[in-house]
């Protein structure tokens, strides 16, 4: 898991308002291929959204879990659903710039 400052996670939470969840964790639970799935998708996008159908009583220790799992951050749990965000491996693949710890929250304008 990596560590962002809270400038960062405001910056991942206002991106992420739109969003919508792309896994959506049901009456099968956390299963391999739900964490495969999140891996695939944090890798195609860094920053998703889970939402708990069922479990909705265990989400913390899930979202532990999932965050152990795949080396994610969370950036924000309401209700029942949590965002998540990993950097992506690949430099020249990363969608998302994170502002500077010591930098504005605002968005990056040095392009």
């Amino acid at each position: 898991m990596q560590e962002i400052t809270k400038r960062q996670r405001n910056y991942l939470r206002r991106i992420a308002n739109p969003l919508k969840p792309t896994v959506l964790l049901g009456k099968q639970g956390l299963t391999e291929q739900i964490i495969d799935k999140i891996h695939r998708e944090l890798d195609a996008h860094e920053l998703i959204k889970v939402r708990f159908l069922e479990y909705k009583e265990e989400r913390k220790q899930l979202t532990a879990t999932i965050i152990e799992e795949t080396g994610s951050t969370l950036v924000l749990m309401i209700g029942h659903v949590a965002t998540l965000y990993r950097q992506q491996a690949d430099p020249e693949r990363r969608t998302i710039r994170l502002p500077n710890g010591d930098a504005d929250a605002g968005e990056d304008d040095d392009d």
